[in-house]
């Protein structure tokens, strides 16, 4: 019985198994309906949750940052503006304010002081002759000055050739020192500082920059150490740039315009008010007692130029701009050349803010004045805050906004103040007032290159922060003027990292695509772009015309249509 029992138990459960496959069979058969209304309606209501309490929200909130930043720089403007016009309408110039008198000639080469020329290298085949001849021209006693080549070239045949050039003048009777250093520790502050170890250098008491395209006139000496001379409380007196290849393309045009705000406003600025400005890492004399003050160059960040000025500056030390000494020098003419570039001065200045913050709030020598300015008005405005608005501001919010009609923008934050801080900027090129529209469409493009390198400085991070990348030289200053001293041979564009080799031999191949076009910009155009023609056929809040342009800027950027195009390496 036991056994028959089992038996039926044993078919019983085969037989709901069976029944229970049958139905899963037949359930699979069945048609499954969703319900793509609710779902649709589902993710529509989370998505206006979402726009409500946190989209809308963070939008207004990155507008309200931008209004605030951009009244911010608005202000920085308004005021540098308003200081150069007093200083040129009471003639308030570096002559009134310090005392200049011209060394005295009866006392013959004994009265002037013993001056240190630095001209660092790189692998400047197209440029050194031009520099080591301008330097060599210098109009000083002949044994008082001294000469120092500081080459820190990879490619051997361009190091013979900027020692041939060096014996050259040497056997000319010119105080020449051709100085090589076993590694390119530091880089450009490293080769500085090794410079100065040597031992005629005891004898100096002023050091004169120059970068290798850099050309000082003969008479730049004769001009400038005397206010060394006169005013012991001065550690440095910078001189202005002068570009001898503006003309060249749009882009050279658009720095033009750029640099010489800088350095008929905000250097004169600086220097009129506060006695403090960025060293611009050439054309300068620098007094060495300063520099051994504050401590020496340092290669922390990859504007050891700026990083010594702060130094200096909070020893107490004043520095002195003059406008009227200008140094010819050459623009980067390449987009790549010039992004390279960009990226070095907006990451190292955001990096060496980043060290220096609680160092300059602590300071104890200069005024609270002076602190104000350096920490809130030369850094945080300056440096980082103008870098982030343009593009957060005219490239990121304006578009956003256009898809949010809750968003509204006062009409002065979106025309009236931008236009007159367009208008003060475009006063230090007259001449190129016609091109102001586009160079501030070309400026915004920048501002996507600038505020990633100014993050990453702030943030001390990627592998980006300490990247220094040579600033190609293509030699256009040996044909700016006629009559001009430079090598009749072809020129040869050569751009490449201080950490790899110099190529010696240019070979024409196909550009790959990632080099030929720039995929950040064309991204970003394109969404601009977008977001006009939704303003154009929904939105209705009269951006468009702005973003069209905009994002037009940005493809013309994208697809390489800036600049001039060098022949491609191998």
């Amino acid at each position: 019985m036991g056994g028959v029992r089992g038996h039926s138990s044993a078919a019983g459960v085969s037989e709901e198994a069976a029944a229970a496959a049958a139905w899963v069979w037949a359930a699979a058969d069945l048609p499954v309906r969703v319900d793509w209304a609710g779902a649709a309606a589902q993710c529509a209501s989370l998505w206006a949750h979402a726009r409500a309490l946190l989209v809308v929200p963070a939008v207004r909130l990155l507008v309200a940052l931008s209004l605030a930043m951009t009244v911010m720089v608005l202000a920085e403007k308004l005021f540098v503006c308003a200081v150069c016009v007093a200083v040129r309408a009471f003639r308030l110039g570096p002559h009134r304010r310090y005392r200049w008198e011209p060394i005295a000639a009866a006392a013959a080469a004994v009265g002037y002081p013993v001056v240190l020329v630095q001209i660092p290298m790189y692998n400047e085949r197209e440029v050194y002759k031009l520099s080591i001849g301008a330097a060599c021209a210098l109009e000083w006693p002949p044994e008082r000055f001294v000469i120092q080549v500081l080459d820190d070239s990879t490619d051997p045949v361009v190091k013979d050739l900027v020692e041939t050039e060096c014996q050259r003048w040497k056997s000319k009777g010119v105080n020449i020192k051709y100085e090589v250093r076993g590694n390119r520790k530091g880089y450009k502050a490293g080769a500085l500082k090794e410079g100065l170890k040597h031992d005629y250098v005891a004898d100096c008491e002023y050091i004169a920059m120059f970068d290798a395209d850099f050309q000082p006139d003969s008479d730049f000496l004769l001009r400038t150490i005397p206010f060394l001379v006169h005013n012991p409380e001065i550690a440095l007196v910078q001189a202005r740039w002068k570009f001898v290849n503006s003309d060249e393309c749009l882009l050279t045009r658009f720095q033009e315009m750029s640099l010489d705000y800088h350095f008929k406003y905000e250097q004169e600025a600086g220097s009129s008010v506060y006695s403090f400005f960025g060293f611009n890492g050439t054309a300068g004399v620098w007094r060495i007692s300063a520099i051994d003050d504050a401590g020496g160059w340092k290669d922390r960040t990859t504007v050891e130029d700026m990083d010594l000025a702060v130094r200096a500056m909070l020893q107490g030390w004043k520095f002195l701009y003059v406008g009227d000494i200008k140094v010819k020098s050459e623009l980067p003419s390449t987009f790549k050349a010039y992004r390279f570039q960009q990226h070095r001065w907006s990451c190292g200045p955001a990096n060496l803010f980043k060290k220096m913050m609680v160092e300059i709030l602590e300071n104890k020598r200069v005024s609270l004045w002076s602190k104000i300015h350096l920490w809130y008005d030369f850094f945080f405005v300056g440096k980082v805050a103008a870098h982030t608005v343009t593009f957060i501001y005219y490239c990121f919010a304006i578009p956003v906004s256009v898809l949010f009609p809750e968003i509204q923008i006062p009409l002065w934050g979106v025309v009236y103040v931008p236009t007159v801080i367009t208008l003060l900027k475009a006063l230090g090129t007259p001449s190129s007032f016609h091109l102001v529209i586009l160079w501030v469409l070309f400026e915004n493009v920048m501002s996507l290159h600038r505020i990633k390198a100014a993050v990453s400085g702030l943030l001390d991070a990627g592998g980006r922060v300490n990247e220094w990348v040579v600033t190609e030289k293509l030699g256009d200053t040996s044909k700016a003027k006629p009559g001009t001293n430079g090598s009749d041979t072809a020129v040869k564009v050569i751009d490449v990292k201080l950490t790899e080799p110099l190529v010696p031999k240019l070979v024409k191949r196909r550009a790959r695509f990632w080099e030929r076009y720039h995929c950040s910009e064309l991204f970003v155009g394109t969404c601009i772009i977008l977001c006009g023609f939704y303003d154009l056929l929904f939105a209705n809040k009269g951006y468009y015309i702005f973003l069209f342009l905009q994002g037009t800027a940005f493809l013309v950027v994208g697809f390489g249509y800036v600049g001039t195009l060098p022949p491609c390496t191998a």
